[in-house]
């Protein structure tokens, strides 16, 4: 059984910057993690993801100003570093996992964006 919990949101203002956090129980070695969000009214859309050896790949709207990295030790967890931030990436942030044919998510965590 995987469960993964974020961390790290808030409101912030426009041009700001936040780190997100994403804890993850059980082993993650060999796995993809990922970290996806959900705007107002829109549908779930992935951000980021990274390997278990550290590749990672953006969405185009994100380059340039988010960076996911991971921790491999104990430690699980995987973050979401976030800088510059727009108004439209107001979202909640969730933090996901495919293991043994199972894709699991985390509750998530609200990134209010002020203007």
């Amino acid at each position: 059984q995987v469960q993964l919990v974020e961390s790290g949101g808030g409101l912030v203002q426009a041009g700001g910057s936040l780190r997100l956090s994403c804890a993850a129980s059980g082993s993650m070695f060999g796995l993809t993690m990922g970290w996806y969000r959900q705007a107002p009214g829109k549908q779930r859309e992935l951000v980021a993801t990274i390997t278990s050896g550290g590749s990672t790949t953006y969405v185009d709207s994100v380059k340039g100003r988010v960076t996911i990295s991971r921790d491999n030790s104990a430690n699980n967890t995987v973050y979401l570093k976030m800088k510059s931030l727009p108004p439209e990436d107001t979202a909640v942030y969730y933090c996901r996992v495919d293991k043994k044919y199972r894709t699991y998510w985390g509750p998530g965590t609200q990134v209010p964006v002020s203007s």
